[in-house]
């Protein structure tokens, strides 16, 4: 019965892990770019009674054996980096990638961030940013005079400039990949950075390489749907109260025995 209680009690802080999780993708469904995670359960070591095969004493061999497992953990989180759907702005610096690739960014501590979020925008000498004014690399600048500005499926970027008839090329964006994106280290502001586990950046011009293409005046969206976590959210709900029953059941048969008195 103790080893009940322990059991449960794992098994809850499993699930509210699991709840945890839940509210992150939901609290981000209309993030730009945002992927949802899910959570990986892993069963716990298993106390050992009986060995599977283990000798009989009628000379036979046990087939099943005894074990007793000791509950569950959370083994990880796993980002799922399927493809959001991709929506219409109608802004020119909004920038959806299609496919596989992250928007490069240089960080105030000089490293390099990853983003699938392009929202961009312009300072005012033109440089194109993120939201949060970090710099697009490589480093592309819009001049001053310039009356429109297009960014083709493969990265290049054009501006009509007044008095001049033919678009004049500014810049290209560039993606990069990752061997095993799920790697990545989550930062905030839909930043990721690069790991041991991600593996090096590849770098490449959209549209080739196994990297996606890109489209102006689209976001990506969230890759959250919502009835599938509300769905996940009432499992892992009702799982939180299966275990809190284990937890009363296991303390009224305590307290049973707590009370049993030896026959006279």
């Amino acid at each position: 019965m103790i080893g009940s209680l322990q059991i449960a009690a794992v098994g809850m802080e499993a699930q509210q892990l699991m709840i945890d999780v839940l509210a992150n993708n939901l609290a981000n469904v209309d993030t730009p770019g945002f992927k949802r995670v899910r959570a990986d359960f892993q069963d716990l070591l298993y106390r050992t009674v009986r060995q599977p095969g283990a000798p009989a004493p009628q000379g036979t061999v046990v087939p099943t054996g005894l074990v007793v497992g000791t509950g569950v953990r959370v083994a990880g989180t796993d980002r799922l980096f399927t493809q959001g759907s991709v929506e219409r702005t109608g802004n020119p610096l909004d920038v959806a990638i299609q496919g596989d690739g992250f928007f490069q960014v240089a960080l105030p501590d000089g490293s390099v961030g990853y983003t699938r979020d392009g929202s961009f925008r312009l300072t005012g000498q033109g440089q194109l940013v993120t939201v949060d004014g970090y710099l697009v690399q490589p480093g592309i600048t819009i001049p001053q005079n310039a009356t429109a500005v297009t960014i083709g499926a493969d990265g290049t970027v054009s501006v009509q400039v007044a008095g001049q008839t033919a678009p004049q090329q500014v810049g290209q964006l560039q993606l990069v990949r990752f061997p095993n994106p799920a790697g990545l280290a989550a930062i905030g502001q839909n930043l990721f950075v690069a790991t041991q586990a991600s593996g090096a950046p590849i770098a490449g011009t959209p549209g080739q390489q196994g990297i996606g293409t890109l489209q102006q005046g689209f976001l990506e969206q969230s890759n959250v749907s919502l009835v599938e976590e509300l769905v996940a959210l009432i499992k892992a709900e009702r799982s939180y109260e299966a275990m809190s029953k284990v937890v009363t059941v296991s303390d009224a048969m305590l307290g049973m025995a707590n009370t049993m008195k030896a026959a006279p």
